[in-house]
């Protein structure tokens, strides 16, 4: 990817996180205004966390889909100028909290709003909707049927769902197609206005020089039409239950490991195919994304697998994943992508093989870096050139909260390391950020709230845990011109 990509600089930014008036950040003209900031502020790169629709707890990490766009980011603003629905539907919108997302009332509003533009849609059908669902039928008729008929059966989990619908057989299939035509063409008019407006988005932030980081998680949820619709590529019984499921072993942080949840690969069954269904979703983030950024990449060369019904992820063991295979099918078919590998965790030498023979950059960040010795991999003297380097990531506290929590000593190194005798919450944010700007990563990138010097009050997620995540968002008052001019500087500075 270091061929392709110049030494740069970029924020970290939800799309949830953006500011307007409807409760949640859109695709609308605040994405625009926000990458009009980076392009002042001398910013390459904007990095999204996963853009898909959420299920339960509203994690990004856990969707309904491996393909689909999440409906709560389409522009209320944008419908209205493309005449489906009437100013006077925008006029009673409730107040929303601006500095959280209150999920449930969004969720009621902007369903109520869509409803209405689907109707007025339905009469004047665009000309390039057909081809639309027929370039993404590949995931796109399963989605739409999945969502029905989740619908149907009032949120219910597929597996909690009548025979016939749960082992999606043919017959039962058709009928439901039948019976649930119109929530099936919903399901569709949402996705095609997703990618309409997400298009318009990338070809934005692109034509402002700024390229857009995407995610892609390794594993999709087990309430998702990705393992409804093709159960064969998934470790589950004959009753389609998991045979075991993934997490992380057992560390310093955690006594028990991390217990996620999520099915677990046939990789047998996936090599069968040519992998052809990953090759499918490196194909579509592609198009909408310019580099792609990969979570839990060492899952691909050795995964823990807990049995079942485990109380906890202790009980796992590492199995070996189809490693080199998989990037080499992707790569044959899509030739070489741009691709940041998340090589966080236990990470073997054999992971960082897998990652050094593609020439993946790693992650490095920066607040594992102190209070250990000047041999610790995250300090920035001992990286190499191929990796991208966060202060913290969307899984972190705040650069302010963390400094904040640590133990006097390590604060004592953190000082000592960056040439600062003493911290405001404002100086350790933009001294981290420095440091990073400063390294030789291809890519140094920090998340909004740190560039804010914001505490943990602005904390994204807290893995392990369910409240209170994925909520916070920005005030458009928090950024202007002088503090895009202040990030510029240090991004010249730093030859970025």
């Amino acid at each position: 990817m270091s061929k392709n990509i110049p030494r740069s600089s970029g924020i970290l930014l939800h799309i949830t996180s953006l500011p307007n008036k409807y409760g949640i950040g859109s695709l609308g003209k605040e994405a625009r205004e926000f990458i009009d900031f980076l392009e002042m502020a001398g910013q390459k790169v904007w990095q999204v966390c996963p853009i898909g629709p959420t299920g339960y707890g509203e994690s990004p990490y856990a969707m309904y889909s491996s393909f689909a766009g999440n409906p709560l980011f389409i522009d209320l603003e944008m419908l209205l100028e493309d005449g489906l629905i009437m100013p006077k539907h925008l006029e009673d919108a409730p107040y929303f909290e601006p500095e959280y997302v209150d999920y449930p009332a969004v969720h009621q509003y902007k369903e109520n709003i869509y409803r209405l533009a689907f109707d007025k849609f339905k009469g004047q059908t665009p000309a390039d909707y057909n081809a639309f669902i027929n370039k993404e039928s590949f995931w796109l008729d399963d989605y739409a049927l999945f969502r029905a008929l989740k619908n149907k059966y009032n949120g219910k989990s597929w597996l909690d769902w009548d025979a016939p619908q749960k082992a999606h057989q043919p017959e039962a299939m058709a009928k439901a197609e039948i019976e649930l035509k119109d929530e099936i063409l919903y399901q569709k008019f949402l996705q095609y206005i997703f990618f309409q407006q997400w298009g318009s988005i990338k070809n934005y932030a692109n034509d402002k020089g700024v390229l857009i980081i995407g995610d892609i998680p390794i594993y999709p949820s087990l309430d998702s039409a990705d393992v409804w619709s093709q159960p064969h590529l998934f470790q589950l019984n004959a009753d389609m239950q998991p045979l075991a499921v993934a997490g992380c072993p057992p560390d310093d942080f955690s006594e028990d490991g991390q217990l996620w949840g999520n099915p677990l690969y046939d990789w047998a069954q996936h090599e069968k195919e040519g992998y052809n269904w990953w090759v499918e979703r490196f194909r579509s983030l592609c198009r909408l994304v310019d580099i792609i950024r990969i979570d839990h990449f060492l899952g691909f060369e050795h995964y823990w697998s807990v049995p079942y019904g485990a109380p906890t992820a202790a009980t796992g063991k590492w199995q070996p994943g189809p490693s080199h295979k998989i990037f080499q099918a992707v790569e044959d078919k899509l030739g070489e992508l741009p691709i940041i590998a998340e090589d966080l965790g236990a990470v073997s030498p054999a992971v960082e093989k897998l990652r050094d023979d593609f020439e993946y950059p790693g992650m490095k960040i920066l607040h594992f870096a102190f209070g250990t010795g000047e041999d610790n991999p995250y300090l920035p003297h001992n990286f190499t050139k191929n990796c991208v380097v966060y202060t913290g990531t969307h899984d972190n506290e705040t650069t302010v909260g963390w400094y904040n929590n640590l133990p006097e000593h390590i604060k004592v190194h953190v000082r000592s390391y960056l040439s600062y005798l003493n911290f405001t919450d404002w100086q350790v944010s933009w001294k981290m950020i420095e440091a990073a700007l400063d390294s030789k990563a291809l890519i140094a990138i920090a998340p909004l709230q740190d560039y804010l010097g914001l505490d943990n009050s602005a904390r994204f997620n807290t893995p392990g845990t369910i409240e209170n995540n994925w909520r916070w968002r920005f005030l458009p008052t928090q950024l202007n011109p002088d503090m895009a001019a202040a990030i510029k500087s240090m991004v010249v500075k730093a030859g970025r």
